[in-house]
């Protein structure tokens, strides 16, 4: 399950779940006539309908819907109003389930914000009317549902990005990995037809790696590997990014690059690998097979496949070598 999807169903659920509650308290009121009450639960109701209704007509767009923050403010607003002008000190129990809605529905920053916007008006209210013993015993309860709730919710979040992580990243280089290659790099095809900028690619194998591997094992292919990886990071720009795509096969995305600045990014690659002192082998060169991105390319498998055909070529014309391949210009 996908986290759209996943929040889709967390939000619409939340707000049923709220809608019934509060629907459940409106009757209540009504059948003992605290109408004032009743009119309130029957509004907040209301909104909590809509929060549902508004999740299901955003359910592609969960992770940025704005109109979230919008409900849940006008559901703080009328509890906080309501707890300023009503005399009705069960009133203030209602903040318990709307801490939890605001911290299940929006961001763990919003979330938190909104709460506390709530919970300091109301603690002040609560320890102007009620005892002090009274007061502090719920405006504690209240503290302690938001922590405990915003630590649930900051857990999840935190171990959601550390699968999120795990799942685009190469456990042995740590550079981002081929699932999320293509991504990336559709995303890029898509902002360079939009915008017009220039974008080229860069696939580079290690020359000899079987030999490598043949003579070190795996953990001198990895090592040697690893210690690559570091080296590429310090060599390309910032907004350049790196992929590995196995043991032996690295791809690069630049992003607003011609064929000239290409051409020059690849040759400073080789030179300095060329010239270094690698653990294991001391000595190491690739082959590195360059493109750019002509209008005709709008998929990432074109890209890939000419990027790798450019590199088989340098392979084919000795180690230690590079070699472009242009794309074809489609006139319109």
């Amino acid at each position: 399950m996908t986290e759209t999807r996943l929040r889709t169903w967390t939000h619409s659920i939340g707000y049923a779940l709220a809608t019934l509650f509060i629907f459940i308290l409106a009757m209540q009121n009504l059948r003992y006539g605290f109408y004032e009450l009743f009119y309130l639960a029957a509004g907040m109701a209301a909104l909590t309908l809509a929060g549902t209704a508004y999740t299901f007509i955003c359910r592609r767009h969960q992770l940025s819907a704005p109109g979230h923050l919008v409900i849940l403010t006008g559901l703080n607003s009328g509890l906080l109003a309501a707890m300023a002008t009503l005399d009705s000190p069960g009133i203030n129990h209602w903040a318990m389930p709307l801490l939890v809605l605001n911290l299940l529905i929006l961001p763990l920053r919003q979330g938190v914000t909104l709460s506390l916007l709530l919970l300091v008006p109301a603690s002040i209210l609560l320890l102007i009317r009620e005892p002090s013993a009274d007061a502090l015993t719920i405006i504690a309860g209240l503290f302690i549902l938001l922590t405990a709730a915003s630590l649930y919710i900051w857990h999840y979040d935190h171990m959601a990005q550390s699968a999120e992580d795990l799942a685009i990243t190469d456990p042995v280089t740590g550079a981002h990995n081929a699932r999320f290659l293509d991504e990336t790099l559709q995303k890029e095809i898509s902002r360079a037809i939009a915008t017009g900028h220039m974008l080229s690619v860069i696939n580079l194998s290690i020359d000899y790696a079987s030999e490598v591997e043949d003579l070190h094992g795996k953990e001198g292919i990895h090592k040697l590997f690893r210690h690559m990886t570091e080296h590429l990071f310090g060599v390309i720009r910032a907004g350049d990014t790196l992929y590995t795509l196995n043991n032996s096969e690295f791809f690069l995305i630049l992003p607003f690059t011609p064929e000239e600045g290409v051409r020059v990014i690849a040759e400073r690659i080789r030179r300095t690998i060329a010239e270094r002192e690698w653990p294991v082998v001391g000595k190491a060169t690739v082959s590195l097979g360059c493109t750019t991105r002509e209008n005709g390319d709008t998929r990432t498998d074109g890209l890939r496949k000419r990027a790798h055909q450019a590199m088989e070529e340098a392979h084919r014309r000795g180690a230690d070598s590079i070699w472009f391949s242009p794309g074809e210009t489609i006139t319109t």
